[in-house]
């Protein structure tokens, strides 16, 4: 599989009302690595990930997504789900459903319509939910838990579907750090285990921890590169208006808050 793409996208297009939010965004996703998506606040960094996933319904007609080498639109609904996992953000789930059901609803790409669990639905319920630190909450319901917790309930749901591909929308949102690092041991040993991982992070350095980073700003990709990469560094920094520097700290690349005052960031815009 070395060298294949687990998603490409050419020319995606969307469009909300008049104002089109993605401008013919071209992506290619390689197989088996993780990569983290930033940029600025309506960078289009969500829409981007609902369109290639095809949540999305209203993409432009010239686009072209395909999932493992295949055309999005000629998969159906139920492979697509095996294949593809999604953790979005804000998801709404029935409160009083107990955490061991919110999980399993993992499983049903995998079930025949109203058939019964099978043990390997009960192994991969109770494997994502050790995995993700939950298994303890698996009697209460979703309501009892705090949003932390919940957090980590969803992301065991999306885990439990063994999917291939795993795509992330803001997954550390109520995360503590500790959890934050846990993450990502759990992203490192899916891509371990040949998966690959697509994330919309907020936590620049989190997502600086990635294999590849694709920076967005104004519904375009601006740079796609590796995350080692000084040219990926530069880009991140001119992306936040050089209000952040990348530097090597304790052996990983961080992004640290680059403080200006007030006169010197008036004089740079005037």
């Amino acid at each position: 599989m070395s060298g294949s793409l687990a998603l490409e996208a050419r020319n995606v297009r969307v469009q909300a009302g008049e104002r089109e939010i993605l401008h013919g965004v071209d992506l290619k996703i390689p197989s088996g690595r993780w990569t983290s998506i930033v940029g600025p606040n309506g960078a289009g960094k969500s829409t981007l990930l609902k369109a290639v996933s095809g949540l999305l319904r209203h993409v432009g007609a010239q686009a072209r997504i395909e999932l493992m080498g295949r055309p999005l639109h000629g998969i159906s609904g139920r492979e697509r789900a095996r294949r593809m996992a999604w953790l979005g953000q804000n998801e709404v789930a029935m409160e009083e459903l107990l955490v061991h059901d919110v999980v399993m609803l993992g499983r049903l790409p995998h079930k025949a319509w109203l058939a019964p669990p099978s043990a390997r639905d009960f192994e991969a319920v109770e494997q994502a939910l050790r995995m993700t630190q939950a298994w303890q909450w698996r009697a209460r319901p979703l309501s009892q838990l705090s949003g932390g917790e919940r957090q980590r309930v969803l992301l065991a749901r999306a885990l439990c579907v063994q999917a291939q591909l795993l795509l992330m929308d803001e997954p550390l949102a109520n995360l503590d750090p500790p959890h934050q690092t846990d993450w990502m041991h759990i992203v490192r040993d899916l891509v371990a285990a040949g998966n690959t991982v697509v994330s919309v992070l907020h936590e620049v350095s989190i997502a600086l921890q990635a294999d590849d980073m694709v920076i967005m700003a104004d519904g375009r990709v601006l740079h796609h590169g590796a995350c080692s990469d000084r040219g990926t560094h530069a880009a991140l920094e001119r992306v936040f208006e050089h209000r952040i520097r990348v530097l090597h700290v304790d052996g990983v690349w961080v992004a640290l808050p680059h403080w200006r005052s007030r006169a010197a960031m008036d004089e740079r815009h005037n």
